[in-house]
């Protein structure tokens, strides 16, 4: 999703990170609001096909029955990283284990361990999703991130992470499966045509 620029008060002393975290999410609802990387990014609510695409990429794990007594399917929920003291990320979809509330650390963020496998939707700054969201997962040690690039129209699956990288990269067209290691806890394959059709960003119509 699109992350933007945020401006901080000018105080002597810099206002905690989740405070202004705290004090965005008040006057921006329906905003997303993450640190990562000690910087806060805002990201403005998404397009209709960016939900149609993220209703998309769920329906293939809920088919596969992991969205039950093992594993939840879940919108929003906010992920610690252990990048920065305040860091925390909130991935478009994400799969956990089903006792995920066990595993709360602070500021509606659990801890990465609960994490089978995260997923982003790119809007504009698509950058974001493919490099700086890329590093922080695989330092919080995701085992499966899953990128649908709506630009170049692909989806990227990342696995084995190390360090501040994923060691396996694949990147898959349409016209192919997109093909999910098992130890998320079920065989699921992503149909990359179908995925990319439903996040094709609307068309603009020129202004008269």
């Amino acid at each position: 999703m699109s992350a933007a620029a945020v401006e901080y008060p000018c105080d002597d002393e810099p206002e905690p990170l989740l405070v202004t975290a705290s004090r965005l999410n008040e006057q921006l609802p329906g905003h997303r609001v993450e640190i990562i990387g000690g910087l806060v990014a805002v990201t403005p609510p998404p397009d209709g096909p960016h939900a149609d695409a993220l209703t998309t990429l769920m329906i293939p794990f809920l088919a596969a029955g992991l969205h039950g007594t093992e594993s939840r399917v879940l919108q929003g929920i906010g992920l610690w990283l252990p990048g920065g003291p305040e860091d925390y990320a909130i991935p478009d979809l994400a799969l956990v284990d089903a006792d995920f509330d066990e595993h709360l650390i602070e500021y509606n963020s659990y801890d990465p361990a609960a994490f089978r496998l995260v997923m982003e939707v790119t809007s504009s700054n698509y950058r974001s999703d493919l490099r700086h969201k890329v590093a922080a997962y695989a330092e919080a040690k995701i085992p499966v991130y899953v990128i649908l690039d709506r630009k170049h129209g692909r989806v990227h699956v990342l696995t084995e992470p190390g360090g501040g990288s994923y060691d396996r990269h694949e990147v898959y067209a349409p016209g192919q499966q997109a093909p999910l290691p098992a130890s998320i806890g079920a065989e699921v394959s992503l149909d990359v045509a179908e995925l990319i059709k439903a996040g094709r960003p609307p068309s603009r119509t020129p202004e008269a």
